[in-house]
């Protein structure tokens, strides 16, 4: 049986990230960019985490085209992150060991290699190219603090209807 992508999230976030000066969020929305892991320092720096499980789904990130929001400007994801026209500081994929050669992921990109155990349900990582700062703008003067706090605190109450299996059974307005 192979890991999961929620799995593998969760034993990155337990073995390689600070829980305690770091807000980490996982499958997080900003405009147009979906993240996988989205992890923020105490200094408002942001690194992305894109997980790749394929050969095929690596290339395919390649192939992304967003539209911006306002301009209506289409662009390749990868562009836009090596010119440092991105929202987040940093960029790093994480890959199954041996999956991808390194040669074949673009330099402003971080490579995080995994092996996982099936028998012992184990999981190592191994940094083997720190990311990048595509730019050194903190995140907090990209976007409203306290509009993010909201933002992240009516997500929470969501997913816990969603856990709870109320989400369905429940009548209420959406607010976005």
């Amino acid at each position: 049986m192979k890991i999961k992508p929620e799995e593998l999230s969760y034993n990155f976030l337990q073995k390689c990230c600070d829980t305690e000066n770091q807000i980490i969020l996982t499958n997080y929305f900003q405009a147009d960019w979906e993240a996988d892991i989205l992890l923020i320092d105490a200094m408002g720096y942001t690194h992305e985490i894109e997980i790749k499980l394929s050969k095929a789904d690596f290339k395919n990130d390649f192939k992304k085209l967003y539209t911006h929001s306002q301009t209506g400007e289409r662009f390749l994801k990868h562009e836009k992150i090596s010119c440092g026209d991105y929202a987040f500081n940093s960029f790093s994929f994480l890959v199954p060991m041996g999956m991808v050669p390194y040669e074949d992921i673009p330099k402003h990109c971080g490579i995080i290699e995994f092996y996982h155990d099936q028998d012992r349900w184990e999981t190592e990582f191994t940094v083997v190219r720190p990311a990048e700062k595509v730019h050194s703008i903190p995140y907090w003067d990209l976007v409203d603090k306290d509009s993010f706090m909201r933002k992240m605190a009516l997500n929470l109450l969501h997913k816990k209807l969603q856990l709870k299996g109320q989400d369905s059974e429940l009548i209420l307005k959406s607010s976005y």
